[in-house]
Parts: structure tokens; sequence; C-alpha cells
């Protein structure tokens, strides 16, 4: 084995808010706070553990324009429908980025406006 992917640093304006959606959203839990106001947050098991953590870093103004990475999650304990409908009430916004409407994933946005997709399939909670 080469290298695993263990952690992904997101440019913030508030890292603490974000921490705390992203933390409701995977069943994550704050892990560490850094002088300069980063926030990381992951699984029980912490950093190097089976899934990577978040580390949100605060910047002014985040990179303006289309980023080019995004997260896409896939429902565990219950259908895409009730996932859907439990990110809108943690604050996810829907996000449009010339769907056809026909897709089979419902791409959203964070309270800062990160977009991520909530896939149709159902896996297996870690």
């Amino acid at each position: 084995m080469a290298c695993r992917f263990t952690e992904l640093v997101v440019d913030s304006r508030d890292p603490e808010a974000l921490a705390a959606f992203w933390s409701a959203v995977l069943d994550y839990r704050v892990l560490g706070r850094e002088e300069d106001g980063s926030v990381e947050i992951g699984p029980a098991e912490g950093f190097g553990g089976a899934a990577p953590t978040l580390l949100f870093a605060p910047v002014a103004d985040p990179t303006p324009g289309k980023v080019r990475l995004h997260v896409d999650l896939s429902p565990t304990d219950r259908d895409q429908d009730a996932e859907l409908r439990r990110l809108l009430a943690l604050g996810a916004v829907p996000a449009e980025v010339g769907q056809t409407g026909g897709e089979s994933w419902h791409v959203l946005a964070d309270p800062e406006g990160n977009e991520f997709c909530l896939l149709g399939r159902r896996v297996a909670p870690l």
C-alpha cells in the first residue's frame, strides 16, 4: 500500500459553524481545535481510522469560482428521501449545477455554499 486518504482540509469563513454542520451530517465529533481557529472533526476513533477526518481552516475569503472537488454521501440507516429531509433540516440547501432532473442523486450545498451530492444507494455504516 502506498498511501491512505486520512484528512480533507476545507477553507471556511466560520470553521466552528461548518464543523457543527458536518459533524451532524456525518455523525462525527470535534477532535481538536488549533490556535489559528481551525477545527478538526472525525469519527470516534479519531485521526487515522477507517474514515478520513475533516479540518476546517479559517480564511477571510475562500477561493471564488467552481470548486474542483466535492464530497459524495451515501445514506446508511435510511433511504435517500429520508436522508435528504434530514440534511435539509440541518441547513443544507439544493444546489443547481446543470442537472437534467433524471439524476439518481441530489446536489446540495452546505451553509457556506460547498457543494456535495447525496447518492441514492445505501451503504453499511462503519
